[in-house]
């Protein structure tokens, strides 16, 4: 009889045969396995997964680990279960602390600025020019921190003014279309790079480099990222999670749609076009920003009232 670690390994092979990205999954799954090989544990029992969900194992477990760890059980079960009548299947009313996304941080205008001018505050001097064009580049675009870092030099044509981003994170490529500024601020940070690094650092493929003269990676951004907030001043708002860089994306998503509402826009029309723009795999993907972030809930209160209201004069009329 195959081990758990062997079951498990022999899974995570189908997933990614079958195109799924496992790497998050793998991490979980194998924490999993350690966590039951320390008890001489050789199947998934409801029992063992909620001690495991539930453990702190190097960081404290908040409700979307919670979560993120069951669904990971969850899903190697019901494929095991059907090869192990052993394994048990966790059921989903045991997560009664289901996780729920907590509001992102939106910046606002000034934010983004004072972000920008703290990397001068950033030695040596190319790690200062880095992360400000990293922070403009999202901003600009709404793309993953994660993608940014795997855009090479080779996938970015200035001419055209366009970011080609591969193999994202559900596997799915597109174009990113820049502003001319953005194009602007981009080819002068190629220009920094070709002149102040070596030219062996110069044949990093990766557009972004971080001090060691390697990619950018990006587990790591928060350090630097945290250095930033501080700078420029931007709190955590009491009751939220800190601001990260990734609310950079959420802050394009959620900026581009109340700039629909108010130029008039069909906004339910054009969630698709937002939804390809930002690499999401349906529109109900960025629907969710309609429930999480208050002010374009009040918008489109707004516009079904006028809507209805509207409706009720043509009716009386």
């Amino acid at each position: 009889m195959n081990t758990l670690r062997e079951n498990v390994a022999d899974y995570l092979v189908m997933r990614r045969a079958m195109g799924f990205k496992a790497e998050g999954l793998a991490k979980l799954l194998m924490s999993f396995v350690g966590f039951c090989e320390a008890r001489g544990v050789n199947h998934v029992t409801n029992d063992v997964a909620l001690e495991w969900a539930t453990a702190q194992i190097k960081v404290p477990v908040h409700d979307a680990l919670f979560a993120r760890r069951m669904d990971a059980v969850r899903l190697f079960a019901r494929h095991q279960q059907a090869l192990d009548p052993a394994t048990q299947v966790p059921p989903e009313t045991m997560c009664n602390r289901r996780y729920r996304a907590r509001e992102p941080h939106i910046y606002s205008d000034t934010e983004v600025h004072a972000l920008l001018a703290a990397t001068d505050t950033l030695s040596p001097q190319f790690k200062a020019v880095t992360w400000r064009t990293l922070i403009g580049l999202l901003a600009a675009t709404g793309m993953r921190p994660g993608e940014a870092c795997r855009v090479s030099v080779d996938d970015v044509d200035l001419d055209n003014g366009v970011i080609q981003v591969l193999d994202t994170k559900f596997g799915k490529s597109r174009l990113v279309f820049l502003h001319p500024t953005t194009v602007t601020h981009v080819r002068r940070y190629l220009r920094v790079r070709h002149d102040q690094l070596p030219a062996a650092t110069r044949a990093c493929p990766m557009l972004f480099v971080n001090g060691r003269h390697t990619a950018l990676d990006p587990d790591k951004l928060g350090i630097t990222f945290r250095q930033l907030l501080a700078a420029a001043g931007i709190p955590t708002i009491a009751g939220r999670r800190p601001p990260r860089l990734h609310d950079l994306r959420h802050t394009f998503a959620v900026t581009t749609m109340l700039a629909w509402y108010d130029d008039g826009h069909d906004v339910q029309a054009r969630l698709p076009l937002l939804s390809t723009w930002l690499g999401h795999v349906d529109p109900a993907s960025t629907y969710w920003y309609l429930h999480a972030v208050p002010e374009l809930l009040d918008q489109a209160v707004r516009r079904l009232e006028t809507r209805d209201s509207v409706t009720v004069a043509g009716a009386q009329s």
